[in-house]
């Protein structure tokens, strides 16, 4: 078949370097000039490596916990998969080459206005601002705002988290800086941030930002569909969303070409995770600024589907 994959971050690439690897002739149309996510904190659990096992050459660190800081309680998560760092304009690179290798071509600034015409099927990875989930008539997923920002000095230390309303504040130590970053929603996550930042007398510099969207929104629709971000699957406590979405992507590439059979497992896969780990997101955030006597000092956590 011929398909059309709009967005080559990592999932557009994986998805499209597993089609080619059954046969499929894949085009993917990609908005910007080179490859690479250039705001993310790197953090993937090693289920990375199930899907792109070259990606181990990447990893810069292994994490294996972080502290949550509540106001009158230190609590260290424990996860049951060690997350790994890794930059992930490097990861993207390196599965734009996996993808090459196996006759992908990719076509750079090429900024979609609309669906393309002329493809047997077409595959939204877009992003949070997706353009095939618009021209589909889709309901926008619910927005956060992610902001990062860095020090150059000493790296010592250990990843660390500070929950807020609505998201959390954190930091991690990386090889040559420490980076500082928040996740909340867009109207209040500069204020607390800033003031994060002030009360701590910490300065960072290189400041970018970025939306993160959540929830699941795919099409019913047979020719068209949507994965990864532009679907609005990210984790709700964390808004990580490279594992959900090579997962969803694995459930796209199984259930080829049948989108509608994708979907139905997409949602009854994620739908309760999603449910589930957001009233359990709740009730630790709500305990442990309220009732942190309640929680123990480890609390040892699933890394991409808490329950």
């Amino acid at each position: 078949m011929n398909i059309a994959i709009i967005g080559a971050g990592i999932n557009g690439l994986y998805i499209a370097s597993k089609l080619a690897e059954s046969g499929h002739k894949i085009t993917i149309f990609e908005k910007n000039l080179e490859i690479g996510n250039k705001v993310c904190s790197g953090l993937f659990s090693n289920r990375i490596l199930d899907f792109i096992p070259e990606s181990e050459k990447l990893i810069e660190k292994k994490i294996n916990s972080c502290f949550l800081n509540f106001p009158l309680k230190k609590i260290e998560l424990k996860f049951s998969k060690s997350f790994f760092l890794i930059n992930h304009s490097e990861l993207d690179k390196l599965a734009a080459k996996i993808a090459q290798d196996r006759g992908v071509d990719i076509f750079f600034n090429q900024d979609i206005k609309d669906i393309p015409a002329g493809f047997d099927k077409v595959i939204g990875c877009d992003g949070a601002n997706s353009v095939i989930r618009e021209k589909l008539n889709l309901k926008k997923p619910h927005f956060r705002l992610g902001i990062q920002g860095f020090i150059r000095r000493s790296t010592a230390g250990l990843v660390e988290t500070w929950p807020t309303k609505n998201g959390f504040i954190w930091k991690i130590p990386h090889k040559k800086e420490i980076e500082y970053g928040i996740i909340e929603e867009i109207k209040s996550a500069k204020k607390i941030f800033e003031g994060f930042l002030k009360k701590n007398n910490t300065i960072v510099e290189e400041k970018k930002s970025k939306i993160i969207p959540q929830g699941i929104i795919i099409p019913k629709n047979k020719l068209i569909t949507l994965c990864g971000d532009a679907a609005g699957l990210t984790k709700p406590w964390s808004g990580g969303g490279v594992i959900w979405g090579l997962k969803a992507a694995d459930m796209l590439i199984e259930t080829f070409p049948d989108f509608l059979a994708y979907r139905s497992k997409v949602l009854k896969f994620f739908l309760p995770k999603i449910i589930i780990s957001k009233l359990a997101t709740k009730a630790g955030i709500f305990i442990g600024f309220n009732a942190p006597y309640l929680l123990p000092k480890n609390i040892k956590i699933e890394s991409d589907y808490l329950l």
